[in-house]
């Protein structure tokens, strides 16, 4: 079952990502996919960390993430955006080649046996970006949420704290 959550920033969708999992599972698993950028950055990973409780295991990988996810477990991947940056980041700002290696790391996610919600940002609904590569990224970003909301069994797009049933 591939539950897929998706949102602006601050809209509540890593909250509501993790009452999911704790209603599905005793012990559910947090899949991080960031790399630490900043000081900036590694306090709000760590804001994320205290905001869980001993029930959760918490996970890091980078871009192969099915290869770290337990076999029957209720997985939650935070987030789409900072998995495809990796992508983008080490693939030059290659925006095809990002988008092919992203798209098949989630076909073998499609085949494993766990529950996965998996958090997204909607970057192309605000402010357009002021870069070619920003532009592109937000290309990137849009085809990859297409990508993934059409294969989720359930996706869930949140505004302001409240969930909206895609389908």
């Amino acid at each position: 079952m591939i539950y897929y959550i998706s949102g602006g920033e601050r809209s509540g969708k890593s909250a509501y990502a993790q009452q999911l999992a704790e209603s599905l599972a005793d012990n559910p698993y947090y899949l991080a996919t960031s790399r630490i950028w900043d000081d900036n950055f590694k306090k709000r990973v760590q804001r994320h960390i205290n905001e869980r409780d001993e029930r959760w295991t918490t996970l890091e990988e980078e871009k192969n993430i099915t290869a770290v996810i337990p076999e029957n477990a209720t997985v939650v991947i935070d987030c789409v955006t900072l998995w495809l940056t990796n992508y983008y980041t080490d693939t030059e700002y290659n925006v095809e080649k990002s988008l092919q290696l992203a798209k098949e790391e989630f076909d073998k996610l499609l085949k494993v046996n766990a529950t996965i919600i998996i958090i997204s940002n909607e970057i192309g609904m605000g402010l357009h970006a002021q870069t070619k590569s920003g532009r592109q990224f937000t290309e990137l970003q849009g085809w990859m949420n297409q990508y993934i909301a059409q294969r989720a069994d359930k996706a869930t797009f949140m505004v302001s704290g409240l969930p909206l049933t895609l389908k």
